[in-house]
């Protein structure tokens, strides 16, 4: 008998020993200097299950597009101990890998293709070996209703050296930037990490963005590539990953290595908040206009966010998300971790950037995660490359809700 469930999600740590640079590191947990990425009292995921005639939209959806981005996921989930648990922790929405193996040891024989028949043949595959579940927030008014916006991968002009306009550095990740995930040492803080460097022998915070465009990150840091504009560059980092055109034919890719750790700061919450623009005009293209429009206070601005990226380069399929895949445009969705394990297909119900009486049905796959995606009922959609996808993503910010699909074996307990 299937049945609603609670899924309990966090504990709070207190002092654990981590080593580093062959000394003895101690980390004090929480303390003022030292902060992890959860909250006192964190949120509960509540699951009911449905079928899949209750889901809007699901008979009209792409379904082999959506399976072509759960192979990539059943690619990581694979190779994993059969007894581990997908999220790293049991109260973590996805249970253990092995329930998931049958799934995609059969998803690996179906042919992917475009067309009707292709899409049946991949809608009766998530029929047969799943169950969905509605996801909700069991400790707020909203329920199963949640926020969900949009990314993209930027493409910027670049140079390997600076000079002209060509004076944005976009850095490697530092040789002393350490990260520690506390779900190593305490399973109820599975998905979170703390980010810092050693000092006399104790991990502490990393520089912030003004200290580090200043020169005063306690360390030389080495530019992989210059750009033509900090605006631009500044969004890159908020994406975590994109794209550099070094000429006409080369084109350096990028994907995220690392970060200092601190909390990202919305600059667009800023503008709304100090009266320069109003919410409902509240776009990535009207930022950036604001930003330039405003030169000193525009630098100023960006500042405000202490989060700070730092990148690494990628060959072959990308970018790559969180959980080791290539992001799959329109399909592949950012999800706060502590919640939902990487690779679960999702239901997704909201509207469309560009047209909210439009509605935006699909299923997709949790593969990423992002600094400003926190809870139960939060996603960011991955869109893709180009102009199209820049102009869906910076104009997307819709309620909506998921459904969560779980394989028939997993009965929820």
């Amino acid at each position: 008998m299937r049945r609603p469930f609670i899924l309990p999600i966090f504990a709070v740590a207190t002092l654990m020993w981590v080593a580093a640079c062959a000394q003895p590191v101690m980390v004090s947990l929480p303390t003022t200097e030292t902060k992890i990425e959860a909250e006192a009292v964190a949120p509960k995921a509540a699951l009911r299950a449905q079928t899949f005639s209750a889901l809007n939209g699901w008979q009209n959806d792409r379904h082999a597009e959506a399976l072509v981005a759960f192979q990539k996921s059943c690619a990581r989930i694979k190779p994993q101990p059969a007894t581990r648990m997908m999220g790293g922790a049991a109260d973590i929405i996805g249970g253990k890998i092995g329930d998931w193996l049958a799934a995609c040891e059969h998803a690996g024989t179906m042919q992917t293709g475009q067309g009707i028949k292709s899409d049946i043949a991949a809608r009766r595959f998530f029929e047969t070996w799943f169950t969905p579940y509605l996801v909700s927030d069991a400790n707020t008014n909203e329920g199963a209703n949640g926020l969900f916006t949009g990314y993209f991968e930027p493409e910027l002009n670049g140079a390997l050296q600076p000079g002209g306009p060509y004076q944005t550095p976009l850095y490697a990740r530092p040789n002393d930037l350490i990260s520690v995930s506390l779900g190593q040492f305490d399973e109820s803080l599975t998905g979170n990490t703390v980010w810092g460097r050693i000092k006399d022998g104790r991990l502490v915070p990393y520089a912030n963005r003004a200290e580090i465009e200043q020169g005063r990150a306690g360390v030389k840091l080495k530019p992989l590539v210059w750009v033509d504009d900090p605006v631009e560059a500044f969004f890159l980092h908020v994406q975590g990953s994109g794209r550099v055109r070094l000429n006409k034919t080369e084109v350096m890719r990028l994907g995220f290595a690392g970060k200092n750790g601190k909390p990202y700061k919305s600059i667009g919450r800023l503008l709304i908040d100090r009266g320069e623009i109003s919410a409902d005009r509240l776009t990535m293209d009207s930022i950036a206009k604001w930003v330039r429009d405003h030169p000193k206070r525009g630098r100023e601005l960006l500042v405000e966010n202490p989060s700070f990226i730092f990148f690494r380069n990628l060959t072959g399929d990308g970018p790559i998300g969180s959980q080791g895949a290539a992001l799959t445009p329109g399909r592949s969705l950012a999800v706060d971790r502590r919640y939902l394990s990487m690779g679960l297909p999702l239901w997704l119900e909201t509207q469309h950037p560009l047209d909210a009486n439009r509605p935006f049905h699909r299923l997709m796959v949790a593969q990423d995660t992002g600094g400003a995606i926190k809870g139960v009922v939060r996603g960011d959609i991955f869109f893709g490359a180009g102009s199209d996808a820049r102009k869906q993503a910076g104009n997307m910010k819709r309620n909506g809700r998921y459904f969560v699909l779980l394989p028939v074996s997993q009965v929820a307990r």
